[in-house]
């Protein structure tokens, strides 16, 4: 019931209710994204959605424009050559993130689920894959992000991914919402660079 129905239904009040409260910090960062670098204010990358369907995401762009498209972060060998001074700031306090509540309006993604893969990262894809992880509406937040975030392994990022989807419940969403801010705040799990083993360019 909760998964099916009630679980959408939250996602789009929410998401709409966090844009509203959230408008005056959306249009400052966008401003200063701006204003401090070359280039658009949001960044979008195709991302792996529910049974696998490509979608867009949106995050504001804390990259130079020069940065390798679709470039792994952890793959480059000086990411903070490419982190804009804003991005450095915004990409800590994960307030890059707050144009994926769009996302989640326009029914792609959910408040709750295993974050949305790279279009191109196989290994993650087929982990998921031996779990159902694939066949859910990936998150703004999960699990895995409360379990360690980028410090995780991808075959343990994946089964932790299965171990939400396997038993989606309101009281757990709520949970996972609430210790997401704790971590937030504590900038828990967040690396940069070639010992990143999480896989996802932030943009």
């Amino acid at each position: 019931m909760y998964k099916y129905l009630l679980k959408p239904i939250m996602d789009f009040i929410l998401s709409l209710l966090a844009i509203i409260i959230f408008s005056p910090l959306l249009l400052i960062v966008a401003l200063l994204v701006k204003l401090t670098s070359k280039g658009p204010i949001l960044f979008k990358q195709k991302r792996v959605g529910k049974n696998k369907k490509l979608f867009n995401i949106y995050k504001f762009r804390t990259m130079r424009i020069d940065t390798p498209k679709d470039a792994p972060t952890h793959t480059l060998e000086n990411p903070d050559k490419y982190i804009t001074k804003v991005g450095k700031f915004l990409r800590k306090t994960s307030l890059d993130e707050l144009p994926q509540l769009f996302n989640i309006l326009f029914g792609k993604m959910s408040i709750v689920g295993p974050r949305p893969a790279l279009w191109n990262q196989d290994d993650l894809i087929a982990e998921r894959d031996k779990y159902q992880a694939n066949d859910v509406k990936p998150g703004l937040t999960g699990l895995a992000q409360v379990s360690g975030r980028d410090e995780l392994e991808i075959p343990v990022k994946a089964k932790i991914d299965g171990e939400y989807v396997k038993k989606i419940t309101l009281l757990k969403d709520f949970k996972l919402i609430f210790k997401t801010a704790f971590k937030v705040l504590k900038s828990d799990g967040v690396k940069e660079g070639k010992d990143e083993k999480n896989t996802n360019n932030r943009g």
